[in-house]
């Protein structure tokens, strides 16, 4: 009897050839999509049904069954409820992170074991060693295991990557050959359940805006914000506060919640955007821990998707990580995840919360720390 394998499909072009490739394979496929969101865009287009059409093309092409699933009551509690709560706190989420720990991996993987398979599959870009690990894709272009840093041995164990060994040329390459007819349909981009519709009009529909002042370093008011939560650590465009100062562009440098005034400074090199400490908790670890309390780790970080490695040393300091690099970082966000590496095999991370520098001081990034107030007052 055939080993019967569920693959996550989206609707995309490596989904789709990751349930080609395991036909090919022999293996019993069934093709499921994932509707994890309700609401239409600005143009009343659901584009879960745009994909979920998608998805049926290539199965009948392929030649799977294939079902739609609706995760929306799951993603809503457990994914976008945190994405608004960490709006709210001024702090910049990343919900893909936790949409493949507590929906493709939780919610999706029981579902797949109910269908009996004894493995689920997706389209990402990572590989695994048949141990456990999490490894990077084979394309470092494409390479998605920083957003699957939460997933744990067990749930990778149950899990096959089929297109983490190819690089993306190759996936449409091959898709095109077998008459997929999503070879060429465009990635997704962008936070899923918001696509291509306007960020700041979608997030004032769920929070309410509170506008405030724009302050530099030496305390002036140099214009003001439609709500702090529209913008991040390092942002140049949309400040509207152009032609002032020495001519310079504009950057943010960080956030006063006590006070509501978005921190402004002129000059991409700007001091205050570096830093070279990071405060990270609610730590996961793929497999066992690299490192117990009080010990330090040498190794490689991301403190965003597709930044290059940098170098850390990393201590475990009462369940939270103090990540140290020689190298100041540029716009490490509060918020964000910091996913660390040994080699190719990625080790776990966590989520940023207070960033700060060599001599112990903060930077003003939201925290309110003694910091901030000594530069702003």
């Amino acid at each position: 009897m055939k080993e019967r394998i569920v693959v996550g499909m989206s609707g995309g072009v490596d989904s789709s050839v990751a349930a080609l490739l395991l036909k090919e394979q022999g293996y019993d496929v069934v093709g499921v999509f994932m509707k994890n969101w309700e609401e239409k865009d600005e143009n009343g287009v659901c584009t879960a049904e745009n994909d979920w059409r998608d998805v049926r093309d290539v199965c009948d092409v392929i030649g799977i069954p294939y079902y739609s699933v609706n995760f929306a009551r799951e993603y809503w509690d457990r994914v976008f409820s945190y994405f608004l709560k960490e709006y709210r706190a001024g702090r910049t989420p990343n919900p893909d992170v936790l949409c493949n720990r507590e929906i493709k991996f939780r919610a999706f993987l029981d579902f797949a074991m109910s269908l009996g398979a004894e493995k689920m599959a997706t389209g990402h870009f990572v590989r695994t060693d048949g141990q456990g690990s999490l490894l990077r894709g084979a394309d470092p272009n494409k390479d998605q295991s920083y957003f699957l840093y939460m997933v744990h041995r067990e749930q990778l164990l149950k899990s096959v990557f089929p297109v983490g060994g190819m690089t993306k040329a190759e996936v449409r390459a091959l898709a095109e050959a077998r008459g997929l007819p999503v070879s060429h349909k465009k990635d997704s981009t962008g936070v899923c359940f918001i696509g291509e519709r306007n960020f700041k009009k979608f997030l004032s529909d769920y929070l309410p805006a509170q506008p405030g002042d724009m302050v530099a370093p030496d305390g002036q008011v140099v214009g003001r914000h439609d709500g702090l939560m529209y913008y991040t650590l390092g942002q140049r465009r949309g400040l509207g506060i152009g032609g002032r100062g020495d001519g310079r562009s504009w950057f943010v440098i960080g956030k006063d919640l006590e006070r509501n005034r978005l921190l402004v400074a002129q000059g991409e090199d700007h001091p205050l955007l570096y830093s070279t400490r990071c405060l990270a908790e609610e730590i996961t670890w793929v497999g066992e821990p690299p490192l117990r309390e009080g010990e330090t780790l040498a190794c490689t970080a991301k403190y965003r998707y597709r930044q290059p490695d940098q170098p850390v040393r990393v201590t475990l300091r009462r369940g939270r990580l103090l990540a140290e690099s020689e190298v100041p970082q540029r716009a490490v966000t509060p918020g964000q995840s910091l996913v660390l590496y040994d080699g190719d095999r990625c080790l776990g991370g966590g989520i940023v919360t207070e960033v700060g520098q060599g001599d112990g001081s903060s930077v003003p990034n939201g925290t309110g720390g003694r910091f901030l107030r000594s530069i702003m007052e």
